[in-house]
Formats: structure tokens, sequence, C-alpha cells
């Protein structure tokens, strides 16, 4: 039998019927991929309440991130005139219990190896923060729950910071990172007087000439519900690393808890 000659408009039909079987073959072939690849990864064990499959492709995600501030760049910074002036409250872990201001001590455990001696320990009041020099930023505060802000916040670098009291380095010295970058720590550790709230920040974020320790907001004395008296700006992370309420900062060089990432976040939550 002769094979049947096709008019152009039937042979258009069956080009189209036999790219749309493909597409649909294909199409569902990846939903099932997909399905599979699920199934495998809410079958593995988990690491800080993250499937390990996702908690290593977000850790592969922070070095790569991390290699970026060998020369970090400035977040944007905004007028103070365009600052909102009802400025959102992102959270309220740690600041549940009372707490009495002026008895108030920042605790810093200066770095060590084995367990911190009380030597290691030193406390300072907010007195003796507000003389150092004073830094003002205004930049988008960015929120992971979807929203941002230009807000405008005072307070001391931390740099400046851990210069005066000579914290943040393994040696207990004055940290350079000129001159002695393979001293500075790893990491810094920051949690509410009462525990509740922590993060974990790497040491670069911490030393980025943007981060402050922050005191003031809209130029008047830090409210309460924004972390009174004292909590961390940090421009180039969400707002989940602001931790407010500062009652505790120590250095290591592996990762300190970090409540979100405890709960599945990423660790690193760099912009």
């Amino acid at each position: 039998m002769k094979n049947k000659i096709l008019t152009p408009e039937e042979k258009f039909k069956r080009m189209v019927r036999i790219k749309t079987i493909r597409s649909f073959s294909v199409f569902f072939l990846l939903i099932a991929a997909a399905f599979g690849i699920y199934q495998w990864i809410i079958n593995q064990p988990k690491t800080d309440d993250a499937y390990a499959p996702l908690r290593k492709g977000m850790d592969i995600n922070a070095k790569v991130f991390a290699r970026g501030y060998n020369n970090p760049s400035l977040a944007k910074e905004f007028p103070k005139s365009i600052a909102t002036h009802r400025v959102r409250v992102n959270g309220k872990y740690g600041l549940t219990s009372a707490l009495d201001t002026s008895q108030w001590r920042l605790k810093i455990i200066r770095f060590s190896s084995l367990t911190p001696l009380p030597s290691d320990t030193i406390t300072i009041s907010l007195q003796e923060i507000r003389k150092l020099p004073k830094t003002e930023v205004v930049f988008n505060f960015k929120c992971i729950e979807g929203w941002s802000q230009i807000t405008w916040w005072g307070g001391v670098r931390f740099s400046d910071f851990a210069k005066k009291y000579s914290i943040g380095t393994r040696s207990n010295q004055v940290p350079d990172s000129k001159n002695h970058p393979e001293d500075i720590v790893n990491y810094c550790g920051l949690s509410t007087p009462d525990g509740e709230y922590y993060v974990g920040i790497d040491m670069p974020s911490m030393m980025h000439p943007q981060t402050i320790l922050c005191y003031e907001m809209n130029g008047q004395p830090l409210p309460e519900n924004q972390g009174a008296p004292l909590r961390l700006i940090i421009p180039v992370k969400y707002g989940i690393k602001h931790i407010k309420r500062i009652g505790t900062i120590f250095f290591s060089d592996t990762q300190p808890p970090d409540y979100w990432a405890l709960q599945g976040y990423d660790y690193f939550a760099g912009l």
C-alpha cells in the first residue's frame, strides 16, 4: 500500500500532535523526578532541623558568599529625611522578661580555646560604650518575612569597639585585619541576657564598617521593643541576625549556636 500523501495542513497537525505528546511526556517525567528527589530528601537525617542535603547546600552557599567578604562593599545608604518613623519590630525573642536597664552590663567573653576563666570575661556599661566615636547608618532593613524599610540607627562601630577592648582575636590583642588577619577568630556569638535568642555571625561581617552596636533609633534612645539598651545593626545581613537586647558577646573558631539556623534557616543569612 502506498503511503498516503499528507496535505500541508495534515502535516502541521501531525507535527503539533507529536510535539504535544513529547512535551507532556517530559513534563510528567520531570514531575516524577522532582517527587522522587523530594521523597529522597525527606528520608535523609536532619542536621540542625534541616534535612542533611538542604543543610549541605546552604553551607556551600555560605562559603561562596563568605569569599566575597575579603573586600566587602558597603550597603547602600540613604538620607535621614526618608527614614521611616514607624519602624517595624522583627521579632520579640529575648525581650519578654523584665530588664532593669540601669543595671544592665554587656558581658564580653574573650576568645579562649579552653573553658573561659574569670579573667577572660569583662563587663562594660552603656555609658562606656557611648564614649566611643558614634556612627550612624541609614539603610534598607530587610526581613526574611519579605518586607523592608529605610531605617536610621546610631551607635558605635563594632570594629572600633573590638579595637578599644582588644577582643575578637586569638591572642586577645588589638585586632588588625591588615597586619594580622590570621589572628582574628572565625565567628562571633551574641545572646540576650535571658539566653532566649542567640545568633552566630562570621567575623568579616562583624568587622564590616557598617556593623554597629546600636543604642539609638531615629536620633533617640533605643526603645525597649527595638532592643534597648543595646542591639546589633548589621546591614549586610537579614533581620534575623540583628539581635536585640544584647547581653553577652563571645568569640569562637567554630560556628556558635544560632536560633534560626537551628530551625532550619540559612546560617550565613547574607544579602
